[in-house]
């Protein structure tokens, strides 16, 4: 049995990641740390596991009884914990910020996207989890790199639903502000591009460095639908068998041939991808659980590896019918 500690227990990320793990079959949960909640039950703050468990927050650190450390901590913070707290040697880490997602020599954190890193990860110790929207579209974008195919500008927009911008109301993400509306933020300047260029120039150093990102707020609560386009003179039935090659024995990410839309991947831990080819422009739509497979979904799985564990213990989770 494996046992599992969480630090900032309180946010979405932590929730859906304390879900997954409850219902895990080998897996045991020993604490949930959060400073500002301690002492309270779990259900306090996610009360969607009502009659799944009786776990309380704690400010304790219990460090040595556990195996796996999650982080759902804020940007900045797992670094500072990281630095004022002396862990174990032999713990093994899974940081859900974007702390270490970038390679640094001042670091052993392996960049936690299975569909690229399984091998790696397999064999490491400390895994950074990718980006929600890094994971969206770094998957529609991996098998052109793998061939060599990402050779012109790229042009994304990619619309996240509100629990992306976490649990904490802000002027954007209050119920007010996101219904009946859409909005964007930071254009061509997101975050996450520093992630998805340094792993798609692992797979082609000579990949394009023009990502032109548009993200967009969305007024739903979760998921990210991403729709991508780029010159590439090769058929779409081409592309699709170097999609299906590249994706075909791991088990979250689908090709299709059909349109896809959001509520085919919200809940679970899957990312489904359609192609289609206008001429010398070929179109990549890409959607995911921003919270599952875009977060603590790919926490799992990459747990699951750390371990040796079948890669979809836990995760093979279903969406609503509606």
């Amino acid at each position: 049995m494996i046992k599992a500690g969480i630090v900032g227990g309180a946010g979405y990320t932590a929730g859906e990641l304390l879900r997954l793990l409850i219902n895990h079959p080998d897996v045991e949960i020993v604490f949930v740390n959060s400073n500002s909640n301690a002492g309270n039950p779990i259900t306090d703050v996610h009360t969607g596991l009502y009659g799944e468990t009786d776990l309380k927050f704690t400010d304790q650190l219990p460090f040595e009884t556990i195996d796996v450390l999650f982080f759902c901590t804020a940007h900045g913070d797992t670094k500072k914990f990281m630095e004022s707290h002396t862990l174990p040697e032999e713990l093994k880490i899974i940081d859900l910020s974007m702390d270490y997602r970038l390679a640094d020599p001042s670091h052993d954190f392996v960049y936690g996207l299975p569909e690229v890193n399984r091998k790696k990860l397999i064999r490491c110790k400390h895994v950074a989890n990718p980006g929600c929207f890094a994971t969206a579209i770094q998957l529609a974008l991996l098998p052109l790199a793998k061939n060599l195919l990402l050779n012109n500008p790229v042009h994304i927009n990619a619309i996240t639903g509100s629990t992306g911008a976490g649990q904490k109301p802000t002027a954007t993400s209050h119920f007010s502000y996101r219904n009946d509306n859409i909005s964007i933020y930071k254009p061509f300047t997101h975050q996450h591009l520093a992630e998805i260029g340094e792993t798609l120039h692992s797979l082609q150093s000579t990949a394009t460095d023009e990502l032109y990102f548009i993200p967009v707020r969305g007024c739903f609560a979760r998921g990210i639908f991403v729709t991508l386009y780029t010159d590439c003179t090769v058929s779409e039935e081409e592309l699709y068998k170097i999609y299906n090659d590249y994706y075909d024995d791991h088990s979250f990410t689908h090709v299709t041939t059909k349109p896809i839309d959001l509520k085919q991947v919200v809940n679970t831990n899957k990312c489904l991808i359609h192609i289609e080819k206008k001429g010398n422009k070929v179109l990549i739509t890409s959607a995911i659980d921003n919270l599952l497979k875009g977060a603590s979904g790919t926490a799992v799985h990459n747990m699951n590896l750390l371990f040796g564990l079948k890669e979809t213990v836990g995760l093979m989770l279903k969406p609503s019918a509606f």
